[in-house]
């Protein structure tokens, strides 16, 4: 490959950005020079507008839009915040660089002083508090159909990730194979990663950044030919989307390990069908052929002829009894559509009946090479999972 070929991925990248960006702001410049009213068309990010769509298995945005007008006083300042916040990336894109999201909100954070229509001093920040202009990105987003990411807007590293596969970023050709006790931390901008080759027959995403550093250094990939990801807790983006990628081009099966409870429940879904608040990213973000590996409730108390992985001692020992937090939680998994699968309402019905929750590291409890060598790969090889 010639030296500056992810330099041609990132100028690509620069060049859509600003296209679209181009496109989109040109029709507002247009109004203004013939005279007709000032408004931004943005798709409503919404929860009565977000939308499972079962064919696809994902979140996403239904098909509501609202108009942000400049002359409708309630719209005004969140139509100047908008504009700010553009001006701001399209100058980033054209300039090479490579602004985080705080950056955005220091850059566009000024005082307006104005006189109102009755001749008072006034004045009108941009923005107050980095959430307004979080708000703001977001809604750029949506109306440019584009992710912060494909803007070359960075963000802060969480995911790592390590296996036999060597991938290309910058002009660096970096083997994951070789990273002594470390892993890769998975850059904001994963699609400017070109995998180069992959060895691996599955992907094994782990919730918790500790048990992948156990299942690490144990050796786990190396004996299973897998990739290792890990989210460190809630997934951001830059995970989501690689996962993403090693499924989509590599053709890769996803499984996922998450603590048993509620909330490791919902890092899965998050990770599967995307996310309820940020559902206009589910097209490129979410796996939909993610597979829930456990640890089930089954895994804890049997069912059927399936036999429990614990013993009494062990269920007295390691279980922690459900809070009513963890209890309303499990209530509001139960009323979303792609947690109401019968292997589901099963899961959940039995962790109400029960009122009991397990952590990964209780089964790691009965020894590092169980977990790894076999809970994991018997999980696998029976297909005991849950979709």
């Amino acid at each position: 490959m010639p030296e500056a070929y992810q330099d041609k991925i990132d100028l690509e990248a620069r060049k859509r950005g600003i296209n679209i960006m181009n496109g989109t702001f040109s029709k507002l410049l247009e109004s203004l020079e013939s005279g007709k009213e000032l408004k931004l068309v943005i798709p409503k990010r919404t929860l009565t507008n977000t939308i499972f769509d079962p064919e696809k298995g994902i979140l996403k945005l239904g098909v509501s839009k609202l108009e942000r007008r400049f002359l409708d006083m309630n719209e005004a300042r969140r139509f100047m915040q908008t504009l700010v916040m553009a001006s701001i990336i399209y100058r980033a894109l054209i300039e090479n660089e490579y602004p985080t999201i705080r950056d955005l909100y220091y850059r566009g954070k000024h005082t307006i002083v104005y006189r109102d229509l009755e001749g008072k001093h006034r004045e009108e920040n941009t923005w107050d508090e980095q959430a307004e202009s979080d708000a703001v990105l977001r809604d750029l987003e949506v109306m440019l159909g584009l992710l912060r990411e494909d803007l070359m807007i960075l963000s802060k590293e969480k995911g790592k990730v390590v296996g036999n596969m060597r991938i290309r970023s910058g002009n660096d050709v970096i083997d994951l194979s070789k990273l002594g006790h470390g892993a890769y931390a998975i850059e904001s901008t994963p699609d400017l990663i070109e995998f180069l080759d992959v060895d691996a027959e599955f992907v094994l995403v782990v919730e918790k950044d500790a048990v992948f550093q156990q299942l690490h250094r144990v050796g786990f990939w190396q004996k299973y030919k897998s990739i290792l990801v890990t989210g460190a807790g809630q997934p951001d983006r830059a995970t989501r989307r690689f996962v993403r990628r090693l499924n989509e081009e590599l053709g890769l099966p996803v499984y996922v390990l998450t603590d048993s409870d509620p909330y490791g429940w919902y890092i899965y879904s998050v990770f599967k069908v995307g996310s309820i608040q940020l559902s206009y990213e589910s097209e490129r973000l979410a796996t939909p052929k993610a597979k829930f590996l456990g640890v089930s409730m089954s895994d804890i108390f049997g069912h059927g002829r399936k036999k429990p992985y614990l013993t009494d001692e062990e269920r007295r020992n390691y279980i922690i009894k459900a809070k009513e937090l963890d209890i309303r939680r499990a209530k509001e998994l139960m009323k979303y559509s792609w947690f109401q699968t019968n292997l589901w309402k099963r899961e959940i019905d039995m962790f109400l009946d029960k009122k009991a929750k397990l952590e990964i590291e209780a089964l790691a409890s009965k020894g590092l090479r169980f977990l790894a060598f076999q809970y994991l790969p018997e999980k696998i090889q029976t297909h005991d999972w849950i979709e």
